[in-house]
């Protein structure tokens, strides 16, 4: 009887770690994939807003007229 001596945990692997996963260098590795997941998406935005064009002008202001390339020479309204 008693409460909390031994309990039975069963030998399986699973992707996520197991039953009480530890990974040693869990904060190394979530840095990792921060900045990773930070620098593909610069890339993204960056190709984005060389990329982009406006054939016709738009009737108000749109805020990626700010960092886009060709907004000036799409639209001759902006300052």
């Amino acid at each position: 009887m008693g409460g909390g001596g031994w309990y039975y945990v069963p030998k399986v692997w699973t992707p996520s770690g197991g039953w009480w996963p530890t990974p040693v260098a869990w904060k190394r590795n979530t840095a990792i994939a921060y900045v990773t997941i930070a620098v593909v998406s610069s890339m993204i935005f960056k190709v984005s807003a060389e990329k982009e064009r406006r054939p016709i002008p738009p009737y108000k202001h749109i805020p990626s007229q700010r960092w886009c390339k060709h907004a000036k020479e799409d639209d001759p309204s902006l300052p």
